[in-house]
């Protein structure tokens, strides 16, 4: 794998990253209108969130993004 594909990979990485922590933000808004969040569904969502708030950290910290 040359630069340019692992750059690529990188930049789809992130982004998936950034969409599962933005389905999961999502959903806990859903759940939470709906008084739902003693439920199993809600944090699983929580937990997610959080790791992968933990992964755009990481990107942030070694200057991959903002």
């Amino acid at each position: 794998m040359d630069k340019d594909e692992k750059l690529k990979a990188y930049e789809d990485m992130y982004a998936e990253v950034k969409r599962q922590y933005d389905n999961a933000a999502s959903k806990m808004d859903v759940l939470k209108s709906q008084g739902k969040t003693k439920t199993v569904s809600f944090r699983e969502a929580m937990g997610n969130k959080g790791f992968y708030a933990h992964m755009l950290l990481i990107y942030k910290s070694f200057g991959i993004t903002d």
